[in-house]
């Protein structure tokens, strides 16, 4: 037997280890959507930007055409959508993008508080070191635009931070709960635009999140985490201050 075939069966019995020795990955696996996910994701992110803004009707004649798709997958991606309560039907009206009223603002935080805090302690817990540089890297990027404290950039830097951070808590669950959450957070930046003097504070808060999953301490990223969410909601939320603090789940016991 040669060499490479006496290598090959070795990596084949012993599944994918050699010498003792667990084969890293170095690439990720390939993920197929089908074209009802595809539509889907890209609908999220259009009603996300504001191309189609809350209370607006979606078409089917129309996206149909501007996405140069049939209408069964295009009614199965709005199906989906209507489920995660991104859209809303009307019985002989149509299809609408959710519009959010103070009551709906307050339950998303209360939502994305929850998926946060649990996917924090995941990441704490893991402490990964490629985790660890993914998000200083999304931090540096909201530091690169921070001349423009309530510019859309940094806006959807923080975004792209949180995002992260869910993804490196390894948990589909969380990740498909939070995209929504974010598509609903992201409806609601516009209101938050002009209420930052300085991106420092929020640059701030993100970096002190990330030296808590350095130093492995759960109780002070939780902390930290929750003021953050307070922080956001109070500035969608300014005369709303019943709002911003009871609602808010309690901090996990020490």
């Amino acid at each position: 037997m040669s060499d490479r075939a006496v290598s090959d069966a070795a990596v084949s019995d012993t599944g994918g280890v050699i010498s003792g020795t667990p084969r890293k990955r170095v690439l990720e696996p390939l993920v197929q959507e089908s074209t009802p996910a595809i539509i889907a994701r890209k609908l999220r992110t259009a009603i996300a930007a504001g191309d189609f803004p809350p209370g607006s009707q979606l078409t089917e004649a129309g996206l149909a055409a501007d996405l140069g798709v049939s209408r069964g997958p295009l009614r199965e991606a709005m199906q989906r959508l209507t489920q995660e309560g991104l859209l809303v039907s009307y019985r002989n009206r149509g299809l609408f993008v959710i519009s959010m009223d103070d009551a709906d603002i307050n339950d998303m935080y209360v939502a994305r508080s929850a998926v946060e805090r649990a996917a924090l302690a995941q990441v704490v817990a893991r402490r990964d070191p490629d985790d660890i540089a993914a998000l200083n890297q999304a931090i540096d990027r909201m530091q690169s635009f921070a001349d423009d404290p309530n510019g859309p950039e940094i806006a959807d830097s923080d975004m792209s931070f949180h995002a992260l951070l869910v993804e490196c808590a390894r948990s589909p669950r969380l990740s498909r709960i939070h995209e929504t959450i974010l598509v609903e957070t992201r409806m609601c930046l516009g209101a938050m635009r002009g209420t930052y003097a300085s991106a420092q504070a929020r640059i701030d808060e993100h970096t002190d999140i990330v030296a808590a999953i350095v130093d492995g301490d759960t109780s002070r990223a939780d902390e930290l985490m929750i003021a953050h969410m307070r922080d956001g909601l109070a500035r969608l939320l300014p005369d709303e201050t019943s709002f911003t603090a009871p609602v808010m789940p309690p901090a996990h016991p020490t």
